[in-house]
């Protein structure tokens, strides 16, 4: 039995972004809600909103409007793949196709910063994708409950994105 190609979603983005979140691909709980970070597990609304002052549970569309208030945008390295379940890890390397991140630049020139959530969006991003831009690019740790770390120590890192 082949694992479905699963497809991700569109940006929260608009002409304002100076900083792109990026993830690797959505969880199975966030490709079914449509909406990025689904999981009440994942920390990265949590972090987001005591980033920037904003209600982490307000609804979806609230919170996306308060980071592209505040310039920031998201999306994921991959458009589509093939993986059973959610993990990182679980993605076939041979089915991986990047976002087209060239199209994203150009329509969104303002971009400067790109903040990778975890390890394996770093290592897609890099793998798959070749942007000849200058744009700063820093690693993350993951919001994903995954990621074994304090929550004040990824809250501390993800500073950064302010």
């Amino acid at each position: 039995m082949t694992t479905p190609l699963l497809e991700g979603l569109p940006p929260i983005i608009d002409d304002g972004a100076r900083v792109l979140i990026l993830g690797n691909m959505p969880s199975v709980m966030s490709l079914a809600a449509r909406e990025y970070y689904a999981s009440p597990r994942n920390g990265l609304w949590r972090i987001t909103a005591e980033v920037f002052g904003f209600d982490a549970c307000a609804p979806y569309e609230v919170r996306a409007a308060a980071l592209r208030a505040r310039g920031v945008a998201v999306w994921d390295v991959l458009r589509a793949c093939r993986r059973a379940g959610s993990l990182d890890s679980a993605v076939e390397p041979d089915s991986m196709v990047a976002n087209d991140f060239g199209q994203l630049f150009d329509d969104h020139p303002a971009i400067e910063r790109v903040y990778f959530n975890g390890a394996a969006a770093e290592k897609n991003y890099t793998r798959l994708v070749s942007i000849d831009r200058s744009i700063r690019y820093q690693r993350l740790p993951s919001t994903s409950p995954a990621q074994t770390m304090r929550y004040a120590d990824k809250l501390r890192a993800w500073q950064a994105i302010a």
